[in-house]
């Protein structure tokens, strides 16, 4: 018999599974703290559905699949007719249709809506992001269109259903529907006041026919798609189906799919329109305001999203070094390691607890709130994302040379981590959208304000940075060019506030020492050596060893 000559040893188990809920103690804690009491078993049992799903084997594989088989385009049939269809791998439908039936698009109005939303989209998204893109923009569909009572009623019952149908009919003859987006264009991107696109006005009162393009178009695939276009009286907001009712295609040419860094799962596209009908959304002229609910609802999803992505990073690289042994010891406990991935579990728990704070403010609806969510989603919106792209690098380097391999799953993940600093405006534009509000909104400052100053008092390090951001705030003169600086000062305030009031002690402590109290470096695993590392890796374990 030969000698063996390859023997497997030290290799790490796969991370499969497990719930994924159950397993994020600073997620399952936010629940529990923003719904009320009669809401939380049937939170806790459709999420631990949802959690369990995510972390199993199929579920794992379909992201995977989903991946390695990108969307294709086809834009003839055999014959030579123009469909302009989007094929799908099998998986990207499986994820897709077990995230509508789980109500990822459909928080508004429902008890608690946007809490449970909000924590089962980053439950789900970790076991696949690029799907998350039509979840985000169906779901957020909805405040634009309660602009006209009308299209709300015939469009929204359909868009919250919990039903997926994949196939392209005519609306009335669907019970759930997808939605996407087409806002920039080849000569302004996120300056859309400069489109081009023409909305010429039919006989019939609220009917258009667009002429023009679109460069970023997402999820092509949808059944309609909320965009911008000139009408006689300015930039206005339009509803573009992609079947008529009477069953016939709108004119709706996707020229191609982007070839993009990551989030390739998921379709984005460029579009032509050559007298396209669609309906006015809102009034002519008020088409920014009008799309803008729906802005902001899709950049708290990438809140919360990057929020997912930082998790299944750090849990992947806790549970590696739980399980490797090097130089005569299980990595997790060699003291330089445990600080990288403290510092990792306590930039993801700040994460998490900061999203689930804005789904709340969204589900309260107070005018408190709303002006509070007027500042702080795009402070969030701007370091959260951020902050996902560093962490998943070094995540992905607590596994070494196995996580630069794709089939650890890392390289997936830090793909992706850029996508939602630039989707709905990238950072310069977040900076001096705060900066907007600061000027002309005192009531959202305000809000914030209040917000932070719930936790004054608890920590010297978390008041003294108070005090310095106020210092701030209270000079405006060249805002703008250290809008950046300022606006990461607030979201590291707002996060050190809220998890000083809610977290334990030593990840409090952790987090104001390091962000607020200038004991850290410029790495993460700089953390000063006399804080409880320990308990802050061993909460974030995603599984018990």
């Amino acid at each position: 018999m030969a000698a063996t000559t390859h023997t497997v040893s030290n290799q790490v188990p796969p991370l499969v599974g497990y719930d994924v809920f159950a397993a994020d103690r600073a997620l399952t804690e936010a629940v529990e703290r923003h719904l009320a009491p009669e809401l939380l078993a049937g939170a806790r049992d459709e999420l631990g559905e949802l959690g369990r799903a995510a972390g199993s084997a199929q579920v794992q594989e379909w992201g995977a699949q989903a991946n390695t088989y990108p969307p294709k385009l086809r834009t003839h049939d055999r014959y030579g007719h123009r469909i302009d269809e989007v094929e799908f791998h099998p998986a990207w439908h499986r994820l897709l249709g077990h995230a509508v039936g789980a109500g990822l698009t459909g928080a508004w109005g429902r008890p608690g809506g946007h809490v449970r939303r909000a924590a089962g989209f980053l439950v789900w998204t970790q076991a696949e992001g690029g799907h998350g893109c039509p979840l985000s923009m169906t779901h957020a569909a909805v405040p634009a269109l309660r602009t006209d009572p009308v299209l709300a009623a015939e469009w929204e019952p359909r868009l919250t259903s919990t039903v997926y149908e994949r196939e392209l009919r005519p609306p009335a003859q669907k019970a759930g529907v997808l939605f996407g987006m087409g806002m920039t264009e080849k000569q302004g991107g996120t300056d859309v006041r400069s489109n081009t696109t023409r909305a010429e006005p039919l006989a019939a009162d609220g009917e258009y026919l667009l002429t023009g393009h679109k460069w970023f178009c997402s999820a092509p695939m949808s059944d309609g798609f909320l965009v911008l276009a000139q009408a006689p009286g300015g930039l206005t907001c339009f509803l573009l189906p992609r079947v008529l009712p009477d069953g016939s295609r709108n004119v709706f040419a996707i020229q191609r799919l982007k070839d993009k860094l990551g989030n390739r799962s998921n379709a984005s596209s460029e579009v032509e329109f050559d007298g396209t009908w669609a309906h006015r959304v809102g009034d002519e002229g008020r088409g920014v305001r009008t799309i803008i609910e729906m802005v902001a609802a899709t950049r708290l999803d990438c809140v919360t999203g990057s929020a997912a992505l930082m998790r299944q990073a750090v849990a992947q690289a806790i549970h590696h070094c739980t399980y490797r042994s090097v130089f005569g010891g299980v990595l997790v406990e060699k003291p330089l390691m445990r600080n990288v991935l403290a510092d990792l579990a306590l930039e993801s728990e700040a994460a998490t607890v900061l999203a689930l704070r804005l789904a709340a403010a969204y589900d309260a609806g107070t005018e408190a709130d709303r002006a509070f969510l007027r500042i702080a989603v795009p402070t969030a919106k701007y370091w959260v994302t951020k902050r996902c792209t560093p962490l998943a690098g070094e995540a992905l380097e607590c596994l070494g040379g196995n996580g630069y391999v794709e089939e650890s799953g890392m390289p997936r993940l830090l793909r992706e981590a850029p996508l939602n600093s630039i989707w709905e405006g990238s950072g310069n534009v977040q900076a001096l959208d705060v900066v907007r509000a600061l000027q002309r909104e005192p009531q959202a400052l305000n809000a914030f304000l209040q917000e932070v100053g719930r936790a004054r008092g608890a920590d010297h390090r978390l008041d003294g940075a108070i005090k310095d951001m106020l210092t701030e705030l209270a000079d405006l003169h060249g805002i703008e060019a250290r809008a950046r600086r300022l606006v990461e000062r607030m979201a590291l305030v707002l996060q050190g506030s809220l998890l000083v009031r809610w977290a334990p002690p030593e990840v409090a402590d952790a987090f104001c020492a390091s962000r607020l109290g200038g004991d850290w470096g410029a790495a993460f695993g700089t953390l000063p050596h006399s804080l409880d590392l320990a308990s802050i890796v061993e909460r974030a374990r995603p599984v018990a060893h």
